[in-house]
């Protein structure tokens, strides 16, 4: 492959199902040479589609292993010019790097998930969750323990798990979404580890404070634990669970089997923290494992019987297309963003999740509400009652959603879906008042996630949660989302 001409690579790549390459190869005259010495930067600046990006580097690092080795490389006398002084450096760092890349295989999945995978359809969002943390695991024990895989090790499993379950590639489940999950996953990994050498090394290295030192760390738990004891916990037994709650919540791998039945188990406090007002702050200390989102969910099915991450998803899949259409939101800037980045991409995974994304943002216009009460849009968080915030929506690369509920990030979330879905049930699950400047747009989400009638009055939409419906006690308060909500109904019925 090493001397291979230009058009030898492009064959090879039309051989590959890879010929969309084949243009910006030809202009950048990649021939073999050049091809075996391709990093994940010069990929990422040649291929835009990530999918592309691992199958490229896979096959080159299947060729590779077939070689006898670096030192048989450095031997050719095509190649040793090649990879001299700076670039033989960086040929062995990718070298060191690469025994997941090279030989890896998917973990063997517990009997539960094996089951669902042997069905041949997607698993649904706790299922998902599984999955993540199980690869996690195994990318972390192939790596000897670390907790930072690059870009190309990403690509490499998360295209091992759709080459061994292609299933998993339907129904917006693609490439981009699995390897999202896969990084925030680590990022939720390393979290709790702030004193870990490191992240004090890496936070040195791109400029921020050295962070919490072990002594600050310890002096901080000294403090929680000093708090505590204002808490009134009723019995031992209760007490036991709690401590084991906030033990487990910092570990790196977990047993969320145990953790859902202390989580059962200790509902009562909970809820009894909850309706007497104590601060979110002691209850997020005691209850930790309410900042990851499949608890959250959880807690609101536990409340309401309803499952909110689906059926956000059916939500956000039905509605997107009529939302856009809507002459309301066609000068607003997110509108203009949207236009412009689906000008980018062809994928058609990528392009509904950028109008899904796009939707889920309009909503407050759409019903004359403050949009800055929903979801801050590259701005900073100043509402106190639950609000998104949300950064580069339309950057694949950087984009980022974040929960905020009392002033503080309660939870990082992996898209547009997963963060609605998570402000729904934030709202619920702490029992907070919904403000009157957002209660149209709540309104509308919440009688679809209930399948309350549209017949039926909206100011009684919900007995069952009265905190969102609260200020709807004026009918011409709510008119204009009455219209609204009908005309969303009414093109969706067109378009079924």
């Amino acid at each position: 492959m090493e001397n291979w001409s230009v058009d030898q690579v492009c064959n090879w790549l039309i051989q590959r199902n890879l010929g969309e390459l084949v243009p910006k190869f030809r202009e950048e005259e990649v021939n073999g040479a050049a091809l075996l010495a391709l990093n994940d930067r010069m990929v990422q600046q040649l291929v835009k589609k990530i999918g592309h990006q691992a199958v490229l580097m896979d096959l080159i690092h299947k060729y590779q292993q077939h070689r006898s080795g670096i030192g048989s490389l450095t031997a050719s006398p095509k190649f040793s010019g090649l990879i001299s002084g700076k670039n033989l450096k960086s040929v062995f760092a990718r070298y060191k790097t690469s025994k997941l890349t090279s030989s890896y295989a998917l973990p063997e999945f517990p009997y539960d998930v094996k089951c669902i995978l042997a069905e041949n359809k997607c698993p649904d969002h706790s299922m998902r969750i599984r999955i993540i943390e199980f690869l996690q695991a195994d990318m972390t024990k192939y790596l000897e323990g670390s907790l930072y895989p690059n870009s190309q090790q990403y690509n490499i499993v998360v295209n091992a798990l759709l080459q061994a379950y292609p299933f998993l590639d339907e129904d917006g489940n693609g490439f981009l979404v699995w390897k999202r999950a896969l990084k925030d996953r680590f990022k939720y990994v390393r979290r709790p580890i702030e004193d870990d050498e490191q992240v004090l090394r890496n936070k040195c290295k791109f400029g921020h404070r050295r962070g919490q030192t072990r002594k600050s760390s310890f002096a901080e738990n000294k403090s929680d634990e000093f708090q505590e004891g204002t808490v009134h916990l009723e019995g031992s037994t209760m007490d036991v669970n709690i401590k084991w709650l906030k033990k487990e919540y910092v570990k790196t791998q977990r047993n969320w089997n145990e953790v859902e039945t202390r989580m059962n188990v200790t509902t009562e406090v909970r809820r009894k923290m909850i309706n007497d007002k104590a601060p979110l702050k002691d209850i997020l200390r005691l209850f930790p494992f309410l900042r990851c989102p499949h608890q959250l969910f959880r807690e609101f099915q536990l409340l309401t019987h309803m499952d909110i991450y689906k059926k956000t998803v059916e939500i956000l899949e039905v509605y997107s297309e009529n939302i856009l259409s809507l002459s309301v939101v066609r000068n607003n800037p997110i509108n203009f963003m949207l236009q412009e980045n689906l000008k980018r991409h062809t994928d058609e995974d990528i392009l509904k999740y950028l109008k899904m994304t796009a939707a889920c943002l309009l909503l407050p216009n759409v019903f004359g509400d403050d949009s800055s009460l929903f979801a801050a849009v590259d701005l900073e968080v100043k509402a106190t009652t639950p609000v998104l915030e949300v950064k580069h929506p339309f950057d694949m690369n950087s984009c980022k959603f974040v929960l905020h509920v009392g002033g503080e990030e309660l939870a990082q979330l992996n898209d547009c879906t997963m963060a609605l879905a998570a402000l729904l049930a934030s709202f619920h699950v702490f029992d907070i008042p919904c403000p009157k400047r957002i209660h149209r747009t709540l309104n509308f989400l919440e009688s679809l996630v209930f399948e309350v009638n549209k017949q039926r009055n909206l100011l009684h939409i919900d007995p069952v949660s009265p905190r969102i419906m609260a200020g709807t006690s004026h009918l011409h308060d709510l008119e204009r989302a009455q219209r609204a909500f009908e005309i969303l109904r009414n093109a969706s019925q067109r378009t079924a």
